[in-house]
């Protein structure tokens, strides 16, 4: 694959066939399924029972989290990330590849991504068109669950990757960084309802939503695509830019798509508008349907 140096933020498909065809899947190569669904829709844990990619384990985003929180999928804590990846047989020294299978192509697997960066892992990578594309070019599938050995991981958050509330309200007035809403336009200008809360946006906000870098096949755009992108809306990747959206999920993909144009340092706004909207003050909730109102 094209540019695949930059860290291994990508792998193709055909690279781990090839992977999981001469045995390499293992300590130093372990391969999650990041897949979650609404409960309603679909069961993650059991397709990823009926089928998943040889040698995969189940990466269970409902439970690395900080179940504490009041907030949907919030980090959890050092000890509670190494312990958890630890089970998973993941050390320090393992390249990672995560996957889901979502329709859009990926989905979660970047929060996963994001998730192992933010805890010190730089050799994280995330499977180019997902389980989707994988299964629609014809790569194996199997039923058959691995035990992985248990390792032994160091998690050493790092705290440049993720914004805090606090964080957020003092930038609306510094603008030390820019902020980018990877959510559909409606939700982002306040005229749909987010999933059952009112929406809007984080004042100075730029909407650019998750979709714009995926092709129609699922996979990510090419490099210079995503640039335009940027470009369009007027985003400095030169400059501290941090990523929102409802509940911290797909602004990893604004994350993934900026380190895949060399941009390593993307934070993510970890409650996003699920905390925003509970917390900040009512002036600090653009919303074009509040406007209409008034």
């Amino acid at each position: 694959m094209a540019r695949q140096g930059l860290s291994r933020a990508l792998v193709t498909a055909s690279w781990l066939a090839e992977a999981v065809r001469a045995g390499r899947v293992g300590a130093g190569l372990r391969v999650l399924d990041a897949s979650w669904y609404p409960s309603k829709e679909r069961n993650a844990r059991q397709e990823f029972k009926e089928r998943h990619i040889p040698g995969a384990s189940f990466f269970d985003i409902e439970e690395c989290r900080d179940k504490s929180s009041p907030y949907d999928f919030m980090l959890p804590s050092e000890s509670h990330f190494a312990d958890y990846v630890e089970g998973l047989g993941v050390s320090n020294d393992t390249h990672v590849v995560v996957y889901d299978g979502d329709e859009v192509g990926t989905f979660y697997a970047p929060r996963a991504w994001w998730m192992f960066r933010a805890f010190g892992h730089k050799e994280v990578s995330v499977l180019n068109g997902g389980f989707k594309n994988w299964v629609k070019e014809g790569y194996p599938v199997t039923a058959e669950v691995t035990q992985p050995t248990r390792a032994v991981f160091k998690a050493r958050l790092n705290r440049a990757l993720v914004k805090t509330f606090e964080e957020m309200v003092e930038n609306v007035s510094s603008l030390k960084f820019q902020v980018v809403d990877s959510r559909p336009e409606g939700r982002f200008r306040g005229t749909e309802l987010d999933q059952g809360l009112e929406s809007g946006h984080i004042p100075g906000a730029v909407n650019i939503p998750f979709h714009s870098f995926l092709s129609e096949t699922g996979h990510e755009k090419s490099i210079e695509e995503i640039q335009e992108i940027f470009r369009e809306k007027k985003v400095d990747l030169s400059k501290p830019l941090t990523a929102t959206c409802r509940k911290g999920v797909t602004a990893c993909q604004i994350a993934l798509a900026a380190f895949l144009c060399g941009k390593r340092d993307v934070a993510v706004y970890d409650g996003s508008w699920s905390e925003w909207f509970h917390r900040a003050p009512p002036h600090y909730k653009v919303s074009e349907l509040k406007r209409s109102k008034a």
